[in-house]
C-alpha cells in the first residue's frame, strides 16, 4: 500500500464524507483551545514587539468544517492581543498541508468567504493562505519560515505499513488482524513501534529547520494511556471490530481470507512516554507538556443528534451505525483500495452492528494526546 497515494479522508459533502462525519475530530480541536491560546500568546508576548509577519502551518488539515477552526481561533487570539497592546495586526502566512489526495478544492472554495469575514469583522486584509500537498514526514516548508505549527488527528497515521507487514510480505505475521492485537506476535508489535519511532523522528527533524527559534508546535493525536500497545483505549477495538466485520464477510463469501491477512493499517497510537523519549532523542525541541484526555466513541453521536444534524435520517441510525459512519469517513480510502468498492456498504453495516454490541457491554473511549513543544535556540 502506497500510503501517500491512497490515504485521505472521504472527499466531498455526501453522506459518507469526512465533512459530514468529523464531529469527534472537531471536539478534539475544541478541547485543545486553551493550549492553542497559550502557544500563540507565547509567540506574541515573548518578543519585544509583535512580529511583522507570522508563519503558521496546519499539518493534516483535511477538508470540511473543521479545517479552518484552528486558523479562526489563531486570528481571534492575535487580533485580541494586538488590540490590547495597541499593535498593528501582523501579516499572517497560513499554510494548509495534507497528502495529495486531500480535497483541497473544498478548502479553496471556502477561503474567499472566510477571509472576507475576517476583513469585515477585524479589518485584517493581510492574511494569506496556500495549500501545501505532501507528506509531513519530510521537508515541505522553507527554512525558518514558521512561527507556529499545529497538527490534530493526523500523526497517528504512519508513512507506510511497518516493514515486514506489507501486502507483498512473504510470510503472514498478523493473521486475521488489521493492527496490533492481543494475539499479535512480538514481531508485529516491534514492527509497529519501530515504524512510529522512525516516522515521528522524521517529523521532528523536518520541522526543526523550518521553524524559527522559540517557535511553538502543538500536536494532538490518538494515543493510549499505558505502555501496553494492546490496551483497549489505544483504538485497539476500533481495528479489532473492523477485522471481525471483514471475517463476517469472509463467511458470506464476499471477501477472501488472504485479503485480510495481507492488510495492516498504517496506524499507531503511542503512549506519552514514547513521545517524550522521541522528542528528547531528536533534540531540537523542548517538551512543554504532554497531556492526555478521553473522548467517548459516542461523541459523534451526541453532536449529530443536536443542532449540527440536518439530515433526520441520521437520527434513526443506531449509535453503532453512527460511529461506523465516522470511522468509514476516515479509513474507507485505504480499505477500499485493498478490498474493493463493492463491499464497502456491507462492511460498514456489519461493523456498525458489532459496535452496537460492543457499546452495549461497555463505554468505549479514544485517548487523545496533546503535545506542546518549543523550538530550541
Amino acid at each position: 500500500m502506497e500510503v501517500m497515494q491512497v490515504l485521505h479522508m472521504n472527499n466531498g459533502e455526501g453522506e459518507t464524507s469526512y465533512a459530514k462525519n468529523s464531529n469527534i475530530q472537531r471536539k478534539i480541536i475544541s478541547e485543545t483551545n486553551s493550549r492553542l491560546k497559550e502557544a500563540i500568546l507565547n509567540i506574541m508576548c515573548n518578543n519585544k514587539e509583535v512580529p511583522e509577519s507570522i508563519g503558521i502551518a496546519d499539518l493534516g488539515c483535511s477538508s470540511g468544517p473543521n479545517t479552518l477552526m484552528v486558523v479562526t481561533e489563531i486570528i481571534n487570539i492575535i487580533y485580541a492581543t494586538c488590540r490590547k497592546s495597541g499593535s498593528s495586526f501582523p501579516e499572517l502566512r497560513i499554510s494548509l498541508n495534507d497528502l495529495p489526495g486531500n480535497d483541497f478544492n473544498y478548502i479553496f472554495r471556502s477561503l474567499p468567504a472566510f477571509f472576507q469575514k475576517v476583513k469585515e469583522e477585524k479589518g485584517a486584509e493581510n492574511c494569506y493562505a496556500v495549500g501545501v500537498p505532501g507528506s509531513f514526514y519530510g521537508r515541505i516548508f522553507p527554512r525558518k519560515s514558521l512561527h507556529f505549527v499545529h497538527s490534530s488527528s493526523s500523526l497517528h497515521w504512519l508513512s507506510q505499513v511497518p516493514v515486514g507487514l506489507a501486502t507483498n510480505a512473504r510470510t503472514t505475521l498478523n493473521k486475521g488482524k488489521l493492527y496490533i492485537s492481543q494475539t499479535s506476535p512480538s514481531d508485529v508489535i516491534n514492527a509497529y513501534v519501530s515504524q512510529f519511532q522512525n516516522d515521528f523522528s522524521s517529523f521532528l527533524r523536518s520541522r526543526s529547520p523550518e521553524m524559527v527559534t522559540g517557535g511553538r508546535m502543538l500536536l494532538s493525536l490518538m494515543g493510549r494511556s499505558s505502555i501496553d500497545p494492546t490496551i483497549e483505549d489505544g483504538c485497539y477495538y476500533q481495528w479489532e471490530l473492523l477485522a471481525h466485520a471483514l471475517s463476517t464477510l469472509v463467511s458470506k463469501g464476499l471477501v477472501e481470507d488472504e485479503k485480510i491477512d495481507s492488510f495492516n493499517a498504517p496506524y499507531y497510537a503511542p503512549c506519552p512516554e514514547e513521545l517524550k523519549i522521541a522528542v528528547e532523542k531528536e533534540g531540537s525541541f523542548i517538551v512543554n507538556r504532554i497531556e492526555a484526555f478521553e473522548i467517548g466513541w459516542d461523541a459523534s453521536v451526541s453532536s449529530n443528534s443536536s443542532t449540527q444534524c440536518e439530515d433526520k435520517k441520521i437520527l434513526l441510525l443506531s449509535m453503532g451505525q453512527q460511529v461506523a459512519k465516522t470511522i468509514r469517513a476516515v479509513v474507507e480510502s485505504m480499505v477500499e483500495n485493498h478490498f474493493g468498492n463493492e463491499i464497502m456498504d456491507d462492511l460498514f453495516s456489519v461493523y456498525g452492528d458489532l459496535v452496537d454490541d460492543y457499546l452495549y457491554k461497555k463505554r468505549a473511549v479514544y485517548v487523545n494526546l496533546v503535545v506542546s513543544l518549543t523550538r530550541k535556540d
